[in-house]
């Protein structure tokens, strides 16, 4: 029977021990013989290798949701609306259980940090607007992109959806920050709800 993937346990393993599991045992003992011989120290090896192919392609995820926020970090976040909804794809797309992630965005458009902050179930994710208003104003956040999965593979928003649209802008906008999309995630597309005129 396999075994459950854990995302906050990958979300955690150093870039190193990813790309280990994606290029399997066998590829980094060579990679590492290799940088030893140019007296490079790769660090020490991981004690356990899974060698599945789903692990394998949940790492490979991880490391390119990694490099497309070291991307986004520090340019402004509009300018590049494509890589936000890549990156968003990448983290919360097929998932089997629906999350809402919150990317917190500074005066001058550019990503602070993008943050899961509510997980669910099947079909639904509780969200409480005071938890994200606190959170962006800890960050000094003067924006937000709000974000969703459907593990229904969907990425039409619902009426609820627009509902809670709305009650977060409100919400936020009482401490002056705005909410500039809401990106709804499918298994292989997503929806911007600013740019469908839905905001």
């Amino acid at each position: 029977m396999a075994s459950v993937i854990d995302l906050k346990e990958l979300q955690r393993l150093p870039d190193r021990e990813l790309l280990q599991h994606v290029l399997g045992e066998d590829v980094w003992e060579h990679i590492t013989s290799l940088a030893h011989a140019f007296g490079l120290q790769l660090g020490d090896e991981a004690s356990n290798t899974t060698g599945s192919g789903s692990y394998r392609l949940m790492c490979a995820r991880e490391l390119l949701s990694r490099a497309l926020v070291e991307h986004l970090q520090g340019k402004p976040t509009l300018g590049n609306p494509t890589a936000v909804q890549e990156f968003l794809r990448l983290k919360i797309g097929g998932l089997a259980y629906e999350c809402f992630w919150v990317l917190f965005i500074d005066s001058q458009n550019r990503l602070i940090r993008a943050e899961e902050m509510f997980r669910g179930t099947l079909t639904q994710t509780s969200v409480y607007p005071r938890e994200i208003i606190k959170r962006a104003l800890q960050l000094n956040a003067a924006a937000v992109i709000l974000s969703h999965n459907h593990p229904s593979g969907v990425s039409e928003p619902s009426r609820a959806d627009e509902n809670l649209t709305n009650i977060l802008k409100a919400g936020l906008s009482l401490v002056d920050i705005r909410v500039l999309d809401h990106i709804i995630v499918g298994d292989a597309q997503t929806s911007s709800m600013a740019a469908m005129g839905l905001m």
